[in-house]
């Protein structure tokens, strides 16, 4: 083994004899595996890094606000809020066709791809 090893599992041993990984989220689960099966397989490990360091791609970025913009939507009670909420769920959805479209994916290529999975799911 190499030094590198042996320091670290020393460390490690260390670590669960001080009790510092005691509470750890997951602790006696299996780490759940990440679905990276949308990502093209020579970009999976710049996105692992890219995530591990807390950057978001901006497509991701927006796909998220999408998300809460639906949320929100589903929650406005006044029709005001309802238009206005609208309209943000409308240019963040523009926003992000048009940062698609720049990767080389369109609209319609999403959308049948779409179409076809919910088909062949059934």
């Amino acid at each position: 083994m190499s030094i590198l090893h042996n320091l670290a599992e020393r460390r490690i041993l260390e670590a669960i004899k001080e009790g510092a990984l005691d509470d750890l989220a997951l602790r006696g689960q299996p780490i759940p595996k990440e679905d990276l099966s949308g990502v093209p397989e020579e970009l999976r490990m710049g996105y692992k890094i890219l995530k591990n360091a807390g950057y978001l791609p901006e497509e991701l970025q927006v796909k998220k606000e999408i998300l809460a913009l639906k949320d929100m939507l589903s929650a406005c009670t006044s029709p005001e809020e309802r238009e206005e909420a609208q309209r943000k769920l409308s240019l963040r959805r523009l926003q992000f066709d048009m940062l698609m479209e720049k990767r080389g994916s369109s609209v319609a290529i999403r959308e049948y791809q779409a179409k076809l999975e919910a088909k062949f799911s059934d």
